[in-house]
C-alpha cells in the first residue's frame, strides 16, 4: 500500500486506458511521462455495463485484437519493471477475475506487481467472491461509492476497501456526463467523515478545468474516457496526444494543492 500512500500525499491524477487497445505499453508510458500519479488499466470485457461508448469501443478493439488475460498480466508486469513506484490498478468485471478462481487471479496480480483491483460488478455484500484472496496477497480491493450510496450502505462499501475509494460522481455510465462541483464537494465531505482512505472522483472528468476544481476538494481525480478517445482517434500516434492531455490535467490537479485548506 506504500505506493498509494505516496501517490495521494497531495492531489493525485489517476489515468485510465484499456489493455490491448493500441500500443498499451507506449500509451502507459505516455501517461506516466505526462504526470499521471496512478494508473488504471482496464481489462477488456464483452459486456462493460458501467462504461459509455468510448470505453465500450476500446473494449471491442482490444478483444478484436485478441487480447487475453495473460496479455494483460504481461503488460502489467512489464509496466511494473519500467515504473517501480507508480501504483497500478486493474479495473474490470468479475468474469475474467474469478473464472479460474479468486486465488489464481490474486496470485497473478501479485506476480505482476498490481497494487489494487476495481471490480465493477461484485457488490461489497459479496466481498467473499474476491476480496479475501486479494487482501491475502496485499492487493487493495478498491470500492466504488456513488451518489445513491446512502448512509445505511456506506459502511458496507467502506469495510474491506483499501488503497483509495473511487467516488463515481454521476449515476450513470462513463463518458460526458458531469456532476455539479457543489454535489461533488458535499459527497467527498460525507465520505471523508467515514473513512481515512483517499477519495478519488471520476466519471465525466474531461478537461483540466474540471480536474482542477475537483482536486480542490478531493484527494484524486480520475480521467478515463477522454484519454481512451485519443487512443481510438490516433492509433499508433496516440502516445504523444496522451502525454499532452495528461500533462495539462496533471498541472491543474497538482497546482490545486495550493488552494486546499
Amino acid at each position: 500500500m506504500t505506493r498509494f500512500k505516496a501517490a495521494f500525499a497531495s492531489p493525485a491524477l489517476v489515468c485510465f486506458v484499456t489493455a490491448g487497445d493500441g500500443n498499451t505499453s507506449a500509451n502507459l508510458d505516455a501517461l506516466v511521462e505526462g504526470g499521471a500519479d496512478v494508473i488504471e488499466l482496464g481489462m477488456p470485457f464483452t459486456d462493460p455495463m458501467a462504461d459509455g461508448p468510448a470505453i465500450q469501443e476500446a473494449n471491442l478493439r482490444a478483444l478484436g485484437a485478441g487480447t487475453t488475460t495473460a496479455d494483460i498480466f504481461a503488460i502489467a508486469a512489464a509496466f511494473r519493471a519500467r515504473h517501480p513506484d507508480v501504483p497500478l490498478v486493474l479495473m474490470g468485471y468479475a468474469n475474467p477475475m474469478v473464472r479460474r478462481g479468486p486465488e489464481w487471479f490474486a496470485d497473478e496480480c501479485a506476480k505482476a506487481g498490481v497494487d489494487g483491483v476495481i471490480c465493477v460488478d461484485i457488490p461489497p455484500e459479496e466481498d467473499e467472491a474476491l476480496g479475501p484472496a486479494l487482501r491475502a496477497k496485499g492487493i487493495a480491493p478498491i470500492r466504488l461509492a456513488t451518489p445513491t450510496t446512502d448512509a445505511a450502505r456506506l459502511p458496507t462499501v467502506l469495510s474491506g476497501s483499501n488503497g483509495f475509494v473511487y467516488y463515481v460522481s454521476v449515476a450513470g455510465i462513463t463518458g460526458k456526463q458531469q456532476a455539479a462541483q457543489a454535489s461533488i464537494a458535499d459527497a467527498v465531505a460525507r465520505l471523508k467523515a467515514s473513512t481515512e482512505l483517499p477519495i478519488a472522483v471520476g466519471f465525466g472528468v474531461r478537461t483540466p478545468e474540471q480536474a482542477g476544481e475537483i482536486a480542490k476538494v478531493a484527494d484524486g481525480v480520475v480521467v478515463g474516457s477522454a484519454l481512451v478517445e485519443l487512443v481510438g482517434q490516433h492509433g499508433a500516434d496516440a502516445p504523444q496526444h496522451l502525454k499532452a492531455l495528461t500533462a495539462s490535467l496533471a498541472k491543474a490537479v497538482h497546482s490545486a494543492a495550493k488552494t486546499q485548506p
